[in-house]
C-alpha cells in the first residue's frame, strides 16, 4: 500500500511551455518542505504564516536561485485535500517546473500518484466518490452540456439524491430489525403493505436515474455519429465542412473513401464523434467491400446516422439498403446538391423508406415518418446551420434540462443503481410471497450497500485505486 501519511508533490499544470506553471504539495510536511526551498525578501518562514495567504519570493537550491515565485498556503482541513497544502506558482517553462518538483522531492516529498490529490480529498471526507468522478469528468469535458453536468455533480447533486434514498432504506431496515428484537412492544403486522408502497416509490426514483444514463453518456463522450450514403453523395465533403478543414479526400471518382475516417467535432457546444464511411454499393473491389462492411457495422452501433443522398440522381438499390439500415435508429437525412436540379424530394424518401421496410409497410398509416429531412448543398454550404439546429433539438434542447435534473454518466454508477433496483425488486417479491420480515431487511441492506458504492461508502480499496488511476497527474 502507498503511504498516504507522506507529503506528495506534482506538477498540476500541463507539461508544456506556458506563462505560468503550478507545483503542488500536500501532506503534513508541506509547510516544512516549503521552508527548506523558499526565500522571501523579509526572511520570513512560510510555516509561520496564516492560511490562505500568498507570498512573493524565490525558490532556492542552496545558494542557487531557480525561479521567482508566488507561493499559496492553505492549512488543513480547509484545503482541497483536507491537508496542509502549498502551491508554488512559477514561470511555466518545462524545465523550470520540473526542476522545482525535483527539488521538493529531494527535500522530503514523494511523487504523487495519478489523481492522488483528489483521492486524498475523498479519503479525508472532503468529497464523496461521485464528486471525485465529477472532477475527472470536468477536466475532460468537451462541450457545455458535459461541463454543466460535471459542475452540478461536483456540487453534490448525485450525493444528495443517493443519500436521501439510502436514509429511507436504512430507516425501514432498522425498524424491522428493532421490531424483530422486541416483538412485545413493536408490531410489524401489516407492515409489508406499507413497505411495498415505499419500496415501489424508491424503485421509481432509481429507475429514473438509470434512464438518464444514455443522455449522460452522450453529454460526456459525445454523439457517436456515422455518415452513410452512396459513393459520391457528398459524405466526405460534408465531413470537411463540419470540420472546417480538408481532412477527408474528395474526388469525383466513386469509391474514393474505402476505409473509416474518425474525427471529433464540436458544433456550437454539441460534441460529435463522427465517422465518414465508404459509400455503400455492390462492388467487386475487395478493399472497398471491407470498407462497406465496416460502414454497416459502425451504423449498427451509432447514436446518430447522417444519411447523405445525392438528390440530383434518382434513388437506387443502394439507397433502399441504407433506408433499411436506418430503420428504428436516430437519423437525419440530407438531400445534398440542392444547388443542382433536384430529382429526389422528401416525399420520394418517405415512400422509398416504407417500401424498403416491408415490416412497417402495413402500419404506415399509423406509424408516421419522423426522420428529419433537410435540403443542403455542401459545396455552397447551404443548410448546414439548419443541420446544427436540428441536432440540438434531437439530442439536447428537447430532452435535457439543467435545473434539478441528475444525469448518470458512467457505467459504474449505472451498475450500482441497477443492483440496488434488483435488490428492492426482491423485497417486493418477498412481500408478495408472504415471507418473514427478516427477508425484507436482507434485501434492503443489499440495496443500501449497492447505493453506497456510488458515493464510495461501501467499496474496496482496489476499486478506489482503479478509479483514481485514470486521473491526470497533479489532480
Amino acid at each position: 500500500m502507498q503511504n498516504y501519511e507522506a507529503t506528495i508533490a506534482a506538477v498540476s499544470t500541463a507539461v508544456s511551455n506556458a506563462g505560468i506553471g503550478i507545483v503542488r504539495m500536500s501532506g503534513p510536511e508541506a509547510f516544512a518542505i516549503a521552508d527548506r526551498v523558499y526565500k522571501g525578501k523579509k526572511e520570513k518562514r512560510l510555516s509561520g504564516q496564516k492560511s490562505h495567504t500568498i507570498h512573493y519570493g524565490y525558490i532556492m537550491d542552496g545558494e542557487f536561485m531557480i525561479d521567482e515565485v508566488l507561493v499559496m498556503l492553505m492549512r488543513g482541513p480547509h484545503s482541497y485535500t483536507g491537508e496542509d497544502t502549498v502551491e508554488i506558482n512559477c514561470h511555466g517553462g518545462v524545465y523550470v517546473v520540473k526542476r522545482i518538483l525535483e527539488l521538493l522531492i529531494s527535500r522530503g516529498a514523494r511523487p504523487a500518484e495519478p489523481g492522488e490529490f483528489t483521492k486524498r480529498a475523498f479519503l479525508n471526507g472532503r468529497i464523496d466518490l461521485s464528486q471525485a468522478e465529477a472532477v475527472g469528468d470536468l477536466i475532460v469535458s468537451q462541450n457545455q452540456y458535459a461541463l454543466r453536468n460535471s459542475v452540478s455533480q461536483l456540487r453534490g447533486n448525485i450525493r444528495d439524491k443517493i443519500t436521501g434514498i439510502r436514509e429511507q432504506i436504512i430507516y425501514h431496515t432498522a425498524f424491522i430489525e428493532t421490531a424483530l428484537d422486541d416483538p412485545e412492544h413493536i408490531s410489524v403486522d401489516g407492515y409489508g403493505d406499507k413497505l411495498r408502497e415505499i419500496v415501489e416509490n424508491l424503485r421509481k426514483e432509481i429507475q429514473k436515474l438509470i434512464d438518464t444514463y444514455d443522455s449522460g453518456r452522450i453529454m460526456k463522450e459525445g454523439i457517436q455519429t456515422v455518415i452513410l450514403g452512396r459513393p459520391n453523395a457528398g459524405k466526405s465533403s460534408l465531413m470537411n465542412v463540419l470540420l472546417g478543414e480538408d481532412r477527408a479526400i474528395v474526388t469525383d471518382i466513386a469509391g474514393t473513401t474505402r476505409d473509416i475516417l474518425e474525427e471529433h467535432i464540436n458544433l456550437e457546444g454539441i460534441s460529435l464523434n463522427i465517422v465518414d464511411t465508404a459509400g455503400i454499393r455492390q462492388t467487386q473491389d475487395v478493399v472497398e467491400q471491407i470498407g462497406v462492411e465496416r460502414a454497416r457495422s459502425y451504423a449498427d452501433q451509432a447514436d446518430l446516422i447522417i444519411y447523405v443522398i445525392d438528390a440530383s440522381m434518382p434513388l437506387d438499390e443502394s439507397d433502399h439498403e441504407i433506408l433499411r439500415l436506418i430503420e428504428g435508429k436516430t437519423s437525419i437525412i440530407l438531400l445534398n446538391k440542392s444547388d443542382l436540379d433536384m430529382v429526389v424530394t422528401e416525399a420520394d424518401v418517405e415512400r422509398t423508406y416504407f417500401a424498403s421496410n416491408p415490416s412497417i409497410e402495413n402500419v404506415k398509416e399509423i406509424k408516421k415518418f419522423t426522420i428529419p429531412v433537410i435540403s443542403i448543398s455542401v459545396t455552397e454550404k447551404n443548410g448546414i446551420n439548419l443541420l446544427k439546429e436540428t441536432l440540438k433539438l434531437m439530442f439536447f434542447e428537447g430532452n435535457l434540462a439543467f435545473n434539478d435534473e441528475i444525469y448518470i454518466t458512467n457505467i459504474r454508477q449505472k451498475t450500482a443503481l441497477w443492483d440496488a433496483f434488483s435488490s428492492l425488486e426482491k423485497v417486493i417479491d418477498s412481500i408478495e410471497a408472504g415471507m418473514p420480515e427478516d427477508f425484507y431487511s436482507i434485501d434492503l441492506m443489499d440495496a443500501y450497500e449497492a447505493l453506497g458504492r456510488i458515493t464510495g461508502e461501501t467499496m474496496g480499496e482496489d476499486l478506489v485505486n482503479e478509479i483514481f488511476s485514470k486521473f491526470c497527474m497533479g489532480k
